[in-house]
């Protein structure tokens, strides 16, 4: 057995141990035998990292697991109330900080549209609804609430009408996903309009790149996540320039360890209790390795895939440091990611 097809069968093994009897998805099993001592406690939901498990399930046709969630997600603290998900839940639904994220409202509604149309079920358009309606709730014309980036580390303040281009385009790709899914609303419709005619804005012409955080003043760092543009918001196209000189950008500053790629420069986060230099991440690898199939460049789409596999067993880490795993292991997000993208380079 090859080590793809161990890795293929061990993420299978992971979202089952990370799916929990209440429908849960946490973000890594605590009580696995190579979880590392003094790491930070991962036993927690993040509506994001689930949404992308979900859809690599779905993609395996492991129904259970997403459906089983996408119910957890309705008995979270306070989504009846708000339609919106705060930053991590206990896995009994009991929110754990406050901070707001839009982005785990667009991802997850992308993710049951995705299982959704796999399936061809109709049973969770009231969990896609409150989420919508939760988004535009959420939005100002031309900004959200205050808010966190992805990586809970940044405020955007509607004070200073700032967005993160991340999270403002997978909350675009997460209304679409309820148009198609539910049928028009004006509503969505509206606030559709607004955030595309926003997002044009997070291009900088002198660093002919996007930017990380924009208004008037912009956040220029080179936040890998902003492969988000092309994958899954599908806001623009592999090879429009925009994105093909982000990329590039990306590659040439975030890159460690050869083809091993980082949050952004000077990421210092490690998963310890302590600071300490950051790693590569492997979620962030097989994402530019998506990026390069939808370029149709499956040789670099493979370098990148094949970066993480030579230096991993079979679970994956939040991270690599030194040619080694480190931090958190295994992490359900890497795994989902593992598959999605073997899935693109048609690998199983």
């Amino acid at each position: 057995m090859d080590k793809v097809e161990r890795i293929f069968k061990r993420s299978i093994e992971v979202f089952k141990e990370c799916s929990l009897k209440n429908g849960a998805i946490v973000a890594s099993n605590i009580y696995d035998p190579d979880y590392p001592k003094g790491v930070k406690n991962y036993y927690y939901v993040w509506p994001r990292d689930a949404s992308f498990v979900c859809y690599a399930c779905d993609l395996l046709k492991i129904k259970k697991i997403p459906e089983k969630f996408f119910e957890w997600c309705w008995n979270a603290e306070r989504f009846e109330e708000e339609g919106i998900f705060y930053m991590r839940y206990y896995p009994s639904g009991k929110m754990y900080g406050r901070q707001f994220q839009p982005d785990q409202l667009g991802i997850l509604l992308w993710a049951i549209y995705n299982h959704s149309k796999i399936f061809s079920t109709n049973k969770f358009d009231d969990l896609a609804k409150k989420i919508a309606n939760g988004i535009c709730n959420s939005w100002k014309g031309d900004c959200f609430r205050r808010h966190y980036d992805l990586w809970e580390e940044r405020v955007a303040s509607p004070k200073n009408h700032e967005n993160f281009t991340y999270s403002l385009a997978i909350c675009i790709k997460g209304l679409e996903c309820a148009l198609n899914l539910i049928g028009p609303n004006k509503k969505w419709e509206e606030c559709l309009k607004q955030m595309r005619a926003r997002i044009e804005k997070a291009y900088d012409e002198e660093s002919k790149c996007f930017v990380r955080k924009f208004n008037s003043k912009k956040d220029k760092s080179l936040d890998s996540s902003l492969l988000g543009l092309v994958w899954p918001s599908e806001i623009f196209e592999p090879k429009d320039p925009r994105i093909i000189s982000t990329v590039e950008k990306i590659i040439r500053e975030n890159s460690v360890e050869g083809k091993g790629i980082m949050r952004y420069k000077g990421d210092k986060y490690a998963g310890f209790l302590r600071r300490k230099e950051g790693g590569a991440w492997p979620v962030l690898n097989f994402w530019l390795s998506i990026y390069f199939s939808l370029a149709g460049n499956k040789s670099k789409a493979l370098e990148y895939f094949n970066w993480v596999l030579e230096r991993v067993e079979e679970k994956l880490p939040e991270q690599i440091k030194n040619g080694k795993p480190a931090s958190i292991i295994p992490l359900a997000w890497g795994h989902a990611m593992f598959i999605i993208a073997g899935k693109f380079l048609k690998i199983f």
